[in-house]
């Protein structure tokens, strides 16, 4: 009886160990969700409440549902074949065929760049006035520091407890203002597009499945030291990737939601369109009072700087994976990429005239560039030369390239409203 109660003791205890195992998977989807919680995504959220109330909420369900599909696959794949989008693309696909793709992806990054660098620019104006010039300068030079001494390691989990918890205080405040949810639950599942919200829909839209995130997510996911010997443990592995990403792209989801709902009620309702994101800091005042400021501008510098990282970290993986290598800081094909990305992204800020429109137009860019990325993606994933057996269903390949048309649809209908 003795050694029975210890036998089920160990068990108890094994089990419980089990359950615990699925922390060890979490981290790549979190990273991947501070680059949609980023200055472009707090820009377009803020214009979309501003000018069109609730009535663009269903972008943001949309845009999750289709990122969480497209990243759960494309972390399929660095699983399964131990590369990362842009090396899967110059190992099956032609040159002429993986190049020009990769070649916008990289473009995709810079516009990605500048918004994220843009974002820290305007948060130093807000905290220390320093021109947005200069403030672009010092959060380049930062970033790159970090990159480069791969210290963003160390404050890597920091940044992203910090964003969280504006994130959630954004939330919190939708109990302190008056939310006509009833609208709102219906506009989270009813398309409308309202005239003249063409740019605000695919700006939205780019924010949240941003192509850089693909390519990162493929490349992050290996960082973590599975054991991937069989079968049973690969698709252990996928199985809590799939809850890892479920978790973060459902509180990017929330989050988004709450700034546009936010937005919706505060300025929107007094007719104030929003035209630069300090404007935005007024979200703050019925949590922080007068402290609002000086707290939204440090979210704000902090959501710049950790997704700068990312952007910059996804432009080193894209411009490695066209040699067939896979990220590495101290690689020079890396390198290349990563200052490619900064560098060229720091050179268009001195020349736009209004940084907020600049946010704006850099994530319509990214969904622009969007259904590229998803074709190259859904044809590697659904290949057996490249998967195995782990190549995707005929469901998922159809729904995968449905995903890409909606987004090719949208695509025509931006250019159709100029």
């Amino acid at each position: 009886m003795k050694n029975l109660f210890k036998d089920l003791k160990r068990k108890d205890h094994k089990r419980y160990l089990g359950g615990l195992d699925i922390f060890r998977y979490i981290g790549p989807g979190l990273l991947v969700t501070v680059g949609f919680i980023d200055p472009g995504n707090w820009a377009t959220n803020f214009a979309a409440g501003s000018e069109f109330g609730y009535a663009l909420l269903w972008v943001v369900t949309l845009s999750t549902i289709m990122l969480i599909i497209l990243q759960h696959n494309v972390a399929h794949l660095g699983i399964v074949t131990g590369l990362c989008l842009a090396e899967a693309a110059t190992k099956y696909t032609p040159k002429w065929v993986s190049r020009p793709i990769l070649g916008t992806a990289v473009l995709a990054s810079i516009s990605t760049s500048l918004a994220e660098i843009l974002g820290g620019a305007i948060a130093l104006e807000m905290l220390l006035n320093i021109p947005i010039a200069w403030g672009a300068v010092l959060t380049t030079i930062f970033v790159l520091i970090m990159l480069f001494t791969n210290s963003y390691k160390r404050i890597e989990k920091a940044i992203i407890a910090f964003v969280s918890v504006i994130g959630l205080s954004f939330i919190y405040e939708l109990f302190l203002v008056d939310i006509d949810w009833p609208m709102a639950a219906k506009c989270w599942v009813a398309p409308h597009i309202p005239r003249g919200s063409m740019l605000i829909i695919m700006s939205v839209l780019g924010a949240v499945v941003m192509p850089h995130n693909l390519f990162l997510h493929s490349e992050v996911i290996q960082s973590h030291e599975y054991n991937k010997q069989d079968d049973a443990s690969i698709r252990k592995v996928l199985k809590y990737e799939m809850f890892d990403t479920m978790f973060s792209m459902m509180a990017g989801w929330a989050i988004n939601s709450a700034m546009i709902l936010l937005a919706a009620a505060t300025f929107y309702q007094n007719h104030i369109q929003v035209e630069e994101l300090q404007q935005a800091k007024s979200l703050l005042d019925p949590l922080l009072g007068n402290n609002a400021g000086v707290v939204f501008a440090l979210a704000l510098l902090m959501a710049g700087v950790s997704s700068t990282i990312t952007s910059g970290m996804a432009a080193g993986t894209i411009f490695a994976g066209v040699f067939g290598e896979s990220y590495n800081i101290k690689d020079s094909h890396s390198q290349v990429g990563v200052l490619i990305s900064l560098g060229v992204a720091l050179l268009l800020i001195f020349f736009i005239g209004d940084p907020f429109k600049g946010l704006i137009i850099s994530q319509m860019v990214l969904s622009v560039q969007l259904p590229f990325t998803v074709f190259l993606q859904v044809a590697l994933t659904s290949s057996p030369k490249v998967m195995g057996s782990y190549v995707n269903s005929r469901f998922t390949t159809w729904l995968l390239y449905i995903i890409a048309t909606v987004v090719t649809v949208l695509n025509i209908a931006l250019l159709f409203s100029y």
